[in-house]
């Protein structure tokens, strides 16, 4: 599996050499790219991992919620947050 943002096809568009399809990701729709997948056609609802515009990846939903789980992780800190009042530096 390659790193990329999970997207859910909604339609796919007309012209551009069939190679456009919107993409539902995270609530947001997108037009993207489908020219390298080889894999046969997409259909609405079918499962994509999206890397600057292109889709390079098929997934299916359990996929495409661990690759939104993992794209969670790495965007949290890995040192714990100071609580309220409590001082960030020790002396």
């Amino acid at each position: 599996m390659c790193l990329g943002i999970p997207g859910q096809v909604i339609e796919l568009l007309d012209g551009y050499g069939n190679q456009l399809a919107l993409v539902d990701v995270a609530g947001v729709h997108r037009k993207i790219n489908i020219g390298l997948l080889d894999d046969g056609p997409l259909e609405p609802g079918s499962w994509v991992l999206i890397h600057m515009g292109f889709a390079l990846e098929r997934v299916d939903a359990e996929g495409a919620e661990r690759a939104l789980s993992g794209l969670e992780l790495m965007g949290q800190s890995r040192e714990p947050q100071a609580e309220a009042g409590e001082a960030a530096v020790e002396r």
